[in-house]
């Protein structure tokens, strides 16, 4: 065993990212964005644990899945002998918290969340091992006017965030009895062309044909695409229930594609699927996806409950956004300089009355010449200076320079400085709108 270095630099582990203080405006522009859009349609939030009963994971998810078989992060805790796993997903959870809590007792319920997420997979460009999601999930509606809701949401959030190049791609899984009959039709049809499948197709071959259909071998893709289909073997009433979605996002100005390939990855849905792709992250162009599962809360323990989510992937949302030019700045509205020991003394209090009325303020601390915390005042991105030396001492007044815009250095009060601060503030937000 090698022996401990004392002067070792830790890394983080391989997948498991920080997140720099560079790229966080971006991020909270998205959270704040997401949080915004969802409390319009009335959306509650949600905060569950990270860590979960893995048994909730293998019920829910489904046995047979990627992510139970080879992505999940589980142990056994050594206090007690508990089955527990890192969530890889986050509607399980939140089916496991409306149970728990008889949250829908006294209605239906609309809730959304927000955080990280863990899978044991391939390190891409747009996948990690540690990664983050905003979900949404309603529980206690039946008809397709949810789903349609959700899909409209997202588009609505595409559009706040700046995002144009996204295509809704939409289908029917059916409920599980019709799924079941076309399980058997779908395995004696691979069965058929046995020679053409991969080494992943033939695993999935009998636990979850379905996925196959999914599947992006090159080789395989004629003979999937001549596979039957399930949307022919459709009972009334769940064709009755994508119809009306469908004309549900007609009316709504939502264009979609309707994807007979479109399965989703988890055992518990049923009925509506969607996604939400782009082109521009390469392989990994899906950036949104959900649908229906309506026998997920029973399977959980509690009453049948018709239900469906969604969950958005926000690093690669992020990179789309990268990729749009979208930009977003934590600069401060002011950067204050002091000069000599009397204005390090005032600077603390000047500091705090503009932070009272509602500005952001970085204060230069630690000393330096005039010449100096200019130019940091500069580098900070702040829209102004607020400056305290020997001269603003003597005459009880501070000085404020416009740092990005035309405008002369003038000497005013503090109350003045504020009221011309605000004034500058009211007419940028003016400006945005």
């Amino acid at each position: 065993m090698a022996e401990n270095n004392k002067n070792t630099q830790f890394q983080s582990i391989k997948g498991f990212y920080d997140i720099l203080p560079e790229h966080t405006p971006l991020w909270l522009k998205l959270e704040d964005t997401a949080r915004q859009v969802l409390g319009q349609y009335g959306y509650r939030n949600i905060r569950m644990p990270a860590v979960e009963s893995t048994d909730l994971f293998v019920r829910s998810v489904g046995e047979h899945t990627d992510i139970v078989e080879k992505e999940m992060y589980s142990w056994v805790d050594e206090l007690n002998g508990d089955r527990l796993t890192l969530r890889p997903e986050g509607t399980a959870g939140c089916v496991r918290a409306v149970v728990e809590h008889s949250l829908t007792y006294n209605g239906p319920q609309r809730l959304w969340y927000m955080g990280p997420m863990f899978r044991h997979e391939n390190v891409q460009k747009g996948r990690q091992r540690q990664f983050h999601q905003i979900g949404a999930e309603a529980f206690g509606y039946t008809g397709p006017d949810v789903e349609a809701e959700q899909i409209i949401m997202l588009a609505r959030l595409w559009r706040a965030l700046g995002l144009t190049d996204v295509e809704l791609q939409i289908n029917t899984i059916g409920d599980a009895s019709e799924r079941a009959e076309y399980r058997k039709t779908l395995i004696a049809y691979f069965e058929q062309h046995a020679e053409l499948l991969d080494e992943d197709a033939r695993r999935r071959l009998h636990s979850n044909p379905l996925r196959i259909l999914d599947s992006k071998n090159p080789r395989m893709q004629a003979m999937i695409e001549a596979a039957p289909k399930l949307m022919d073997q459709l009972g009334a009433e769940t064709r009755a229930h994508y119809d009306g979605l469908c004309r549900m996002l007609q009316e709504a100005g939502v264009a979609f594609v309707h994807n007979a390939r479109l399965v989703r990855g988890l055992d518990y849905y049923n009925r509506t699927v969607f996604e939400w792709v782009t082109t521009r992250l390469g392989s990994q162009g899906t950036i949104a996806g959900g649908g229906r599962y309506d026998t997920l809360v029973e399977r959980l323990g509690g009453q049948p409950t018709p239900a469906c989510g969604f969950a958005m992937g926000m690093e690669r949302i992020f990179l789309l956004m990268q990729e749009y030019g979208v930009t977003a700045s934590d600069a401060p509205d002011v950067y204050l300089i002091n000069v000599g020991a009397e204005a390090e003394r005032l600077a603390l209090n000047v500091a705090e009355q503009l932070r009272e009325a509602g500005l952001s303020v970085t204060m230069h601390a630690g000393g330096g010449s005039f010449k100096s915390q200019m130019k940091k005042a500069d580098r900070s991105g702040a829209r102004y200076a607020v400056i305290i030396a020997e001269d603003e001492v003597s005459a009880g007044q501070i000085s404020l320079k416009p740092l990005r815009e035309a405008g002369q250095q003038r000497s005013c009060s503090i109350n003045e400085c504020i009221a011309q601060l605000n004034m500058a503030q009211l007419n940028k937000e003016q400006l945005k709108t």
